[in-house]
């Protein structure tokens, strides 16, 4: 048995290769079937880099990992093309791992199962994550390490990177000048709609806003004040870079306002606490804030809640029709603190609510090389209220309100625009701490890039053989790929980075369903795309610098 044969569950890799059988390219899907008998989940690809280094060696090509175990392998071109420029091909070796409730399957040691639908049109996993994120896209760039003669290809780099989908990390630690990175054109294969050509994606980074408070007992009234609970739910929420520019309502920020016009409905209601979100890249759908309310103060601050809850109709109703602002006493057991803390002092309440109001939420800029697309945003993330008590956060502070956001560009400039404005409202609100996690670069839309127009022509001719006569979609993703990174890094490790720009585009075929239990690929899609790549490489062969 040779070494690529015995990587990975052999059986399990046998069942793969009768699903795929008849599958067409042929060295394409007998890769895949292989890679999916293989664990590959983030920060475990070792079994599957074996793979990628065992078919180098029997090939007798250049193998080689940086510190993070990115993998390179580099392909000395074929034909005409051998003194053409380097070209580097990027894939990420990793993949999400989701399951179904009733599906029994361990990511760390089960292979996947491959499942061919009754119509032959779609390729799935049974009860699992495919994997053709980014699986199919990594198997293309191997399988050109056996394209029969006579073919025309320049000298290659395959570039496959690792940890991608927990963050984009292989390609954050990526070293370029150690794997000897030359090329100077990057086709990255790993986008997921067949028949669009992508230029351009976000970057972005996350900032820590940590706004002191200060309690104090309500007077002392007979009967007790009444704790009351505004709660906003039920909204669209979303993919904070995919689904910002949709106008989809921040349920932090709507709990807020309503909390404002409830405090300033009358005398002595305290905010207790206010929370809402959790993920930073996740458009907040729910949000509360806790209100510590007198007995003569209820009827005004339902009457406020009642306005704030039409205010939500009037301004999002035609799109979150499942939205929903309501006060409801507080139904919470003793284990919850916020049934007995005492209320925020109005000035801490008034700075709050005035910096939840206040943060930019949405798109605030759009692109001039791509008109429509957001180039610039922020997503108000997350709010939580420090307990009494708490332990003092990371920055040494006491009792806080915390706020997360996330900052998006496809413009490194315009990350520091945003995180600039975040700075002054942080400066505006007296003592509070503003702290921002390293940004990781985006890629800016070069409309003028010679890959693009190479890309263009090539897909052009494939669509109209398939009777399609509108212009391939030119695209770019208000959300991470690697293609920043990988280009920051590149520039960076060359002796004369102004000369080190990558022009870069990226493709692939259709993918539905991803990094979920329901992703499946198109498999009609994927000959187009192998072809394409194949169109583009032949193109790049007769480029002599």
């Amino acid at each position: 048995m040779s070494t690529v044969a015995s990587v990975g569950a052999p059986g399990r890799a046998l069942a793969n290769l009768a699903v795929v059988e008849g599958l067409e390219p042929k060295r394409l899907w007998s890769l895949f079937a292989r890679l999916s008998a293989i664990p590959r989940m983030s920060k475990r690809e070792a079994a599957a880099l074996e793979l990628v280094e065992a078919l180098a060696r029997e090939r007798g090509l250049p193998f080689t990992q940086d510190g993070a175990g990115n993998a390179l392998i580099k392909f000395p071109g074929a034909g005409a093309g051998i003194g053409a420029p380097p070209v580097l091909i990027q894939g990420h070796l990793d993949m999400v791992t989701e399951k179904n409730d009733a599906t029994a399957h361990d990511f760390a040691t089960d292979p996947i199962a491959l499942v061919l639908s009754a119509d032959g049109r779609w390729l799935k996993a049974d009860g699992t994550t495919l994997g053709a994120d980014n699986g199919i896209g990594v198997c293309a760039a191997l399988a050109l390490l056996d394209e029969p003669a006579p073919i025309d290809l320049p000298p290659l780099e395959l570039l496959f990177t690792v940890d991608e989908e927990t963050g984009l990390n292989g390609a954050k630690a990526l070293d370029p000048a150690a794997l000897g990175v030359s090329a100077r054109t990057l086709l990255n294969l790993d986008t997921e709609e067949w028949g669009c050509i992508y230029i351009g994606c976000a970057g972005g980074g996350d900032a820590r806003l940590a706004l002191p408070i200060a309690r104090e007992p309500p007077a002392h009234a007979a009967p007790p004040p009444s704790r009351w609970e505004l709660r906003v739910q039920g909204l669209l929420g979303g993919h904070s870079g995919i689904c910002i520019d949709r106008g989809h309502a921040n349920a932090v920020q709507l709990a807020a306002r309503a909390a404002q016009q409830a405090l300033g409905a009358a005398r002595g209601v305290g905010l207790v606490a206010i929370d809402g979100g959790d993920k930073h890249n996740a458009i907040p759908r729910e949000a509360s804030a806790v209100l510590l309310v007198p007995p003569d103060a209820d009827g005004a601050v339902c009457a406020a809640a009642a306005e704030s809850a039409e205010a939500l109709r009037a301004e999002y109703g035609l799109l979150e029709q499942g939205g929903s602002l309501e006060l409801r006493p507080l139904r919470a057991g003793a284990a919850d603190w916020r049934s007995g803390a005492p209320p925020l002092t109005p000035e801490a309440a008034e700075r709050v609510l005035a910096v939840l109001v206040s943060l930019p939420h949405g798109v605030l800029k759009v692109s001039h090389a791509l008109p429509g697309l957001a180039e610039t945003s922020n997503n108000l993330a997350a709010v939580t209220t420090d307990a009494p008590g708490a332990p003092r956060g990371e920055g040494g502070e006491g009792e806080c309100v915390r706020v997360l956001c996330s900052s998006r560009s496809s413009v490194t400039p315009g990350i520091d625009g945003v995180r600039a404005k975040l700075r002054a409202i942080g400066c505006l609100m007296g003592k509070g701490s503003v702290a921002f996690s390293p940004a990781y670069p985006g890629w800016q839309p070069d409309p003028t890039s010679r890959v693009l127009r190479m890309t263009q022509e090539a897909l052009s001719r494939q669509l109209r053989a398939d009777g399609i006569a509108e212009p391939p979609q030119v695209l770019a993703i208000h959300a991470g790929l690697e293609c920043g990174l990988i280009g920051e890094k590149v520039a960076h490790a060359s002796a004369q980075p102004q000369h080190a720009k990558l022009d870069m585009v990226s493709f692939g075929p259709t993918i539905r369903g991803a990094h979920s239990p329901d992703e499946a690929v198109e498999v009609s899609t994927v000959p187009k795309f192998y072809e394409l790549t194949k169109a583009v490489l032949a193109q790049l062969a007769a480029v002599r610098e």
